[in-house]
């Protein structure tokens, strides 16, 4: 049976020597056998594989997860050191990371960004310093958290110079429910800390507009009488739902004008909008008179070419002589699906088209003073 170390690493033997005399005198010795131990063992993870959560926006250069193994062997041969497998594939990703060869210990050389990366995986090596050295490896899988660290943007109202600023001007005569405009904003958080609430932190007259809070939309709230002001100025507060809850600001400046005024105003933005329309409008019916001009040119070519082939007239002298001693004429014609032909005499300036024969029957003069022969078919 061979030894293990591991399972046994001492045994103690008695030896006993005895003769045969009588009485029979024996002695005995005690012998101790330490087994050595040679590297017959791989280190062991603890767990396979890890997995870690990690909250995003952690401090670079600290520690955010370890990895921690074991070897059986004894001294030189239990003794583990750690490294990070590398491969092309995984470079990107594992060049942040660093590991303690010693403890296991893993650390981050710059923050995650779970809206850059939500989850990653790499390989950790361990590895014995016993001759020849054995080693085994664990795969890690690390998912990132969100938290709120990104404040909500407004997209609208945004002026030249990029603040949240803009103004809106309404006609004195609206009714209540008129919408004045709508206030958006984006969150590049995910979930519960992306969710975008509105409210009215700061207005002149409360009885004029409301805000929707989940929506954003400003709508009035009664009708405009002859005492209220021209101008009334919103300050419209965007907060998101995170536990720390993050918040941007906008503001909306509303003018009210007589109808004439604001329908004026009206007009000039609907002209810029109607003549961007009208270029795309432009290039669209050139594209459709371009095409239109083709397709009527090859109908034109191919009802030329179907006209060019609805008659064909052949002439051609047969090898037979007249009794004159000359050649035979035959003139072949075809119309539509009939084809006729006529046989007589070479023609002369006399030959002559029957008058109420359609043109389908030609008379030939007769030098030999008798009639011409015609076939047709």
């Amino acid at each position: 049976m061979p030894l293990d170390k591991e399972k046994q690493s001492h045994y103690v033997l008695t030896i006993i020597a005895k003769d045969s005399g009588q009485p029979a005198l024996s002695s005995e010795n005690t012998i101790h056998v330490v087994v050595s131990d040679v590297n017959d063992n791989s280190p062991e993870f603890s767990l396979t594989p890890y997995t870690f959560y990690v909250t995003e926006a952690n401090e670079p250069g600290t520690s955010v997860f370890s990895v921690k193994a074991f070897d059986r062997d004894e001294n030189d041969n239990a003794l583990v050191s750690y490294h990070i497998l590398r491969d092309s594939s995984a470079d990107k990703l594992t060049s942040f990371l660093n590991i303690n060869s010693e403890t296991g210990d893993i650390l981050a050389l710059k923050s995650f960004d779970f809206e850059t990366l939500k989850t990653f995986q790499f390989q950790v090596v361990a590895t014995d310093s016993g001759t020849p050295s054995l080693s085994s490896n664990v795969t890690v899988n690390v998912f990132i958290l969100d938290q709120n660290d990104n404040a909500p943007v407004i997209l609208y109202p945004v002026s030249s110079n990029g603040s949240a600023e803009g103004v809106e001007e309404i006609p004195r005569n609206v009714n209540a429910g008129h919408l004045v405009t709508k206030v958006r904003a984006y969150d590049a958080d995910i979930g519960y800390n992306g969710w975008l609430l509105f409210s009215l932190q700061d207005v002149t007259d409360h009885s004029l507009f409301g805000l929707d809070r989940y929506t954003g939309q400003i709508r009035t709230l009664r009708s405009f009488t002859e005492t209220d002001e021209a101008e009334h100025k919103l300050v419209i507060l965007v907060k998101d739902n995170g536990n720390v809850s993050l918040s941007a600001t906008a503001t909306v400046l509303v003018k009210v004008v007589e109808p004439k005024e604001a329908f004026a105003a009206s007009d000039i933005k609907s002209a810029t909008k109607d003549e961007e329309e009208n270029n795309v409008t432009f290039y669209l019916m050139i594209t459709l008179g371009s095409v239109s001009t083709l397709f009527l040119i090859s109908i034109i070519v191919l009802i030329a070419m179907q006209c060019s082939k609805t008659t064909d007239y052949t002439s051609k002298y047969l090898q037979e002589t007249n009794y004159d001693g000359t050649l035979c004429h035959s003139i072949q014609y075809r119309s539509g699906d009939k084809r006729y032909m006529l046989v007589g005499p070479r023609m002369s300036i006399g030959s002559t088209i029957v008058p109420g024969s359609h043109a389908n029957t030609l008379v030939l003069p007769d030098r030999r003073g008798t009639s011409g022969e015609v076939r047709a078919f």
